[in-house]
């Protein structure tokens, strides 16, 4: 002990590192040259989700130079916010700091009608999921002083969503159609989800570009049945996709999906894949027999490359939970009581 207190920090990690055991870790996994891969190497992400946030009513971080909000900040102003259309981008001609709870700034864009429109920015954690608290805060905090709250997020609490169709009309979490006449006594919520290249830093973001930072998620038709034998079967119609340059909301099919998954005991917590669905256009079976250079059981690839689930019981949480992926990766949660 007198020894090991009258030494550094730097000789105590040496002697420690002359006299233990070492293992070192590579990031190159054995190959198996009889298997043949079809994806790229499955990896497992996760935000925590929970957010600090100041207990004494204090605002929320400011955006400081080279703090996590201006850099959002920046490349919002850059990058704007688009749904999977390339021309259907909102662009804003001006966007700056606020010094508000739960809004970061104020920005101002020209819809298609011309009509100028004011929008608030609230960001969601650096490390973490949005969950449904900011989102109603944001909300209450532009009431009767913006036309649209955009909801920024790496990730996004299932019961967001549910927390943003509150303040949406007919029951979307979508903004509603451009109308003049004055700011709304409610502003419309939308939720847009954040790349994360936006966390590697300013110097690697200046070689990605700024497509695809901020993406609007369309909200899934998705319904919900009971057979007469008490099994529940859940099927996906199509996506509705908002287009933030006019604020319409158009339906359309299942192409934009890549896949989509249900959890048919959802706990409230993890999300378990109990069911996995594959959809989209362009023959996905016909690539996989390329891929893997024989035939596939078109049987067993047909329960999986389907619209309509399997039947399942009752689960025993009382809840059902449907994630559905497009094809950039973005995804929406949502959840139903089982009745």
């Amino acid at each position: 002990p007198d020894i090991v207190e009258g030494m550094t920090r730097e000789q105590i990690d040496a002697a420690i590192a002359r006299h233990a055991d070492t293992e070192t870790l590579f990031d190159q996994p054995y190959e198996n040259k009889a298997v043949l891969r079809v994806c790229g190497p499955f990896t497992v992400e996760s935000l925590s989700p929970h957010r600090v946030m100041p207990g004494d009513g204090t605002p929320a971080p400011a955006a400081t130079p080279g703090s996590f909000v201006q850099t959002i900040l920046d490349n919002l102003r850059k990058a704007g916010v688009q749904n999977t259309k390339k021309d259907q981008r909102l662009t804003f001609d001006r966007l700056n700091p606020f010094p508000g709870r739960w809004i970061q700034a104020e920005a101002e864009y020209t819809d298609k009608a011309g009509i100028v429109r004011r929008a608030a920015i609230s960001l969601g954690p650096e490390h973490g999921t949005v969950s449904p608290e900011p989102v109603r805060g944001a909300a209450k905090e532009a009431t009767k002083h913006f036309d649209l709250v955009i909801v920024c997020g790496f990730a996004f609490d299932a019961l967001a969503y549910e927390a943003a169709k509150e303040f949406s009309p007919k029951g979307t979490s979508m903004p509603p159609s451009a109308k003049p006449g004055g700011t709304p006594a409610i502003p419309a919520v939308l939720l847009s989800r954040m790349s994360p290249d936006l966390a590697m830093g300013d110097e690697l973001l200046k070689k990605t570009g700024a497509g695809n930072l901020f993406m609007v998620f369309g909200e899934p038709d998705i319904t919900l049945t009971r057979g007469k034998d008490g099994k529940f079967i859940v099927e996906i119609k199509g996506l509705d996709v908002y287009d933030p340059t006019t604020g319409s909301i158009r339906s359309h099919t299942t192409d934009d999906i890549a896949c989509w998954f249900i959890d048919t005991d959802y706990n409230g917590d993890c999300f378990f894949v109990r069911h996995a669905y594959f959809t989209g256009a362009q023959d996905p079976y016909e690539k996989l027999k390329r891929a893997l250079k024989a035939e596939i059981d078109e049987a067993a690839w047909s329960s999986l490359y389907s619209t309509v689930s399997r039947p399942f019981d009752p689960p025993k949480s009382g809840m059902i939970a449907v994630k559905v992926i497009n094809h950039y990766g973005d995804e929406v949660l949502k959840l139903y009581e089982a009745k």
